[in-house]
């Protein structure tokens, strides 16, 4: 799929779009909420997570997958930004004492920290509810095509994905689980919306039901080899790194690949799923250099 460009341009392109698109995501977000209008705390409360950095990663596949089909990034903005809002919201209720209990996020103190438990947890019901407000507006596609985005961040957010992985992942907790229990956790808490957003992209460039399948494909194992990563950089990266508390996941005595297979396994597995994802491209005879390499860079990233 990518054999006209060598890896480390392809991974060199992806990571310079990453940073571009993530800075134009970054300015449509500042837009949403006027922290001089009422309800201006917990406006300032959503932008205080909303604005605090992060690498922007599920907007910009959106937009990657988009633009690889011909869409215009500026139009697709809008829904690659509700993938952000709603990532959001789940950062901030993860870190709340009754789920996480975290105290460093995108390194600052955890929205909990800075505006109390009440407003963290609006601050997070109002992001959840604004992403699909983001999703549903005009967006100058054909209704059945918008609706079917809805459904599919629905699906990605809710019980059959981000939540039902977290209620595992909590009960997962010092009581120990099979490699198919940590498997279930990962693909449902975290490779589930990284699928939604590649799927976002290709429902809204309407490409065809063949290409959007392997495109899922594609979805799924980058997102199951990004979580890897976060295992990995947990164990063996620093606050300053990562943002957020280091040695968190063995603290809370979570199931993660690490602590059930051990370091060395886990990177092989990542590697393994980012080559069935990249696969599944090659497969359906998908041209998509931005997507390769935003794949690739999931591998090679330290924080």
């Amino acid at each position: 799929m990518t054999s006209l460009q060598p890896l480390d341009v392809v991974e060199a392109q992806a990571r310079r779009y990453l940073e571009e698109r993530g800075r134009r995501v970054t300015e449509y977000l500042a837009g949403l909420f006027p922290a001089s209008e009422r309800p201006g705390r917990l406006f300032a409360a959503m932008n205080y997570s909303l604005l605090a950095g992060g690498k922007r990663l599920r907007p910009v596949l959106c937009l990657a997958t988009a633009a690889s089909f011909g869409a215009d990034e500026e139009a697709v903005l809008p829904a690659a930004a509700a993938l952000e809002v709603l990532h959001c919201y789940s950062l901030i209720h993860d870190d709340l004492p009754a789920i996480d209990n975290d105290d460093m996020r995108r390194g600052k103190p955890t929205n909990h920290k800075v505006f109390g438990e009440a407003t963290a947890l609006l601050a997070g019901d109002a992001l959840l509810t604004y992403a699909f407000e983001l999703l549903s507006q005009p967006l100058g596609i054909p209704a059945e095509r918008q609706l079917e985005m809805v459904r599919v961040l629905s699906r990605a957010a809710g019980c059959y994905g981000m939540v039902g992985g977290q209620m595992e992942d909590i009960l997962a907790e010092r009581s120990g689980g099979s490699l198919d229990d940590l498997q279930f956790i990962h693909t449902h808490k975290t490779a589930k919306l990284i699928q939604a957003s590649v799927v976002i992209g290709a429902v809204f460039a309407g490409v065809p039901a063949p290409v959007r399948a392997a495109l899922e494909r594609y979805g799924l194992e980058v997102g199951l080899a990004f979580q890897m990563v976060d295992d990995l950089l947990d164990v063996t990266g620093t606050t300053e790194e990562l943002g957020k508390t280091a040695g968190s996941d063995e603290r809370l005595q979570k199931l993660t690949y690490p602590a059930l297979v051990g370091v060395e396994e886990t990177r092989r597995l990542c590697h393994e799923a980012v080559e069935r994802g990249l696969s599944a491209l090659a497969e359906a005879g998908i041209e998509a250099p931005l997507l390769a390499g935003m794949a690739r860079f999931i591998v090679a990233r330290r924080h």
